[in-house]
């Protein structure tokens, strides 16, 4: 009964929040986020009154509804997208990603080195703020184009693209630091290598059966008489993809995004496709989509602010300046115009609920428990992370809606029909 309180106080709020928003001209997921953060203000200011409230962040069931809610965006943005048109993109989008990944993660490290005090886990603790700000939140940056028409076009999909392979970055990152953090030690090159060989043997195995084998069973299964079978089918495979991800040490997401991809109105009949994608977008932007935008708000704790407002302007502005310009200039040189280099920018630079994971992890393993007793400065590096996952997820969508032409869904679906 808890969990039943928490989404409708939640889902009320976020849903009232973003109408709000929409009517003042801004993106749903602006006034979703603003949502969560009044919540979490309300909650932690009354926490006595509002006990289910206050523990839901913690909850394990209410995490469990943002997991799904991530899974639904990224089923939702792979087929809205074509892996032609993502193969295009890729070969300028791996320089992007790279340039948006490695300026954040020298300058956050370089920025929590100066200030962090010296200890054992100083090296873990420098390296858990450059990973926090190399990362790109693609669920948040699919949100975003998806609200601004943007999401099929071909700086949408350069972005998509660019966010992808950041976030193949980060999964070799995140297991230097977790082998930091356990061992004291950074993982060997033998080690890192098994990781890029788990990448090639995913994308190679999940491609082959998406353009093999999967053509041959969505004929079979519009076939089938069971109501609402194909929406069953579909995410019978974006969840065996996401297991398949998370068995090669992989994030699920990139498991939903592929299996997306590799359903489209050449799969199956039009009509079905129109269905389904509509069935999931009322699922997704109608209920996950808005508690998973309200639960970043939720986890904001203010109080770094008063504590260290120094080092966490700082750390904003690191977050903010490393991705616009580091994958900014690369798409700049690239060829994009100077409005279009600036959206990439401003769209990588958006963070979210893998800040937040990798900010827990740091926490449980206790990389911020040393110097003992730990100083201002460390003992609010996880509200740090938790502010600058918060304050570029709330930049974002202002910035891109000023540098991007926002297209109608009619102007949207022309494009992708001439497209494929």
């Amino acid at each position: 009964m808890e969990l039943l309180y928490i989404l409708l106080v939640v889902l009320a709020v976020t849903r009232l929040c973003g109408e709000l928003a929409e009517r003042l001209g801004q993106a749903a997921l602006l006034g979703e986020i603003v949502g969560g953060i009044a919540l979490g203000i309300v909650i932690h200011q009354t926490s006595a009154r509002f006990t289910a409230l206050g523990e839901a962040t913690d909850s394990e069931a209410f995490t469990a509804i943002t997991d799904l809610a991530i899974f639904f965006l990224m089923l939702l943005a792979g087929i809205e997208l074509k892996p032609r048109q993502l193969a295009e993109a890729s070969r300028k989008a791996v320089l992007i990603a790279l340039g948006g990944f490695l300026v954040p993660l020298g300058a956050g490290f370089g920025l929590a080195w100066i200030f962090l005090p010296a200890s054992e886990l100083k090296t873990a603790q420098s390296l858990f703020v450059a990973t926090a700000l190399a990362i790109t939140a693609i669920p948040v940056a699919v949100k975003i184009l998806m609200d601004l028409g943007q999401l099929d076009s071909k700086v949408g999909n350069l972005i998509v693209s660019a966010a992808l392979f950041d976030d193949v970055f980060s999964l070799i990152l995140l297991a230097v630091l977790l082998g930091v953090v356990s061992t004291g030690t950074i993982p060997s090159a033998g080690q890192l290598l098994a990781i890029l060989g788990n990448v090639a043997i995913f994308f190679a195995v999940t491609f082959a059966i998406g353009m093999f084998l999967i053509p041959r069973v969505a004929h079979l299964v519009m076939k089938t008489r069971s109501a609402e079978f194909e929406f069953s089918a579909i995410l019978l495979y974006a969840l065996a993809y996401s297991y398949f991800a998370e068995f090669m040490g992989l994030h699920f997401i990139l498991g939903a995004f592929v299996a997306g991809m590799f359903f489209n109105r050449t799969t199956v009949d039009p009509k079905i496709f129109d269905g389904i994608s509509s069935k999931l977008s009322g699922v997704t932007s109608g209920f996950l989509a808005p508690i998973f935008f309200a639960s970043i708000g939720m986890h904001l704790q203010i109080v770094a602010l008063a504590e260290i407002p120094l080092f966490v302007i700082l750390l904003v502005i690191v977050a903010a300046a490393g991705k616009f310009v580091g994958a900014g200039l690369p798409a700049y040189w690239l060829g994009a115009d100077r409005r279009d280099a600036a959206a990439i920018g401003v769209a990588m630079s958006a963070r979210g609920a893998v800040e937040l994971v990798i900010a827990d992890i740091a926490l449980r393993a206790g990389v911020f428990s040393q110097p003992d007793p730990p100083p201002p400065i460390v003992a609010n590096l996880f509200s740090a992370v938790v502010i600058v996952a918060v304050a570029t997820t709330l930049v974002a969508p202002l910035a891109l809606r000023r540098l991007l032409p926002e297209r109608s869904d009619g102007a949207e679906k022309t494009d992708a029909e001439q497209r494929n």
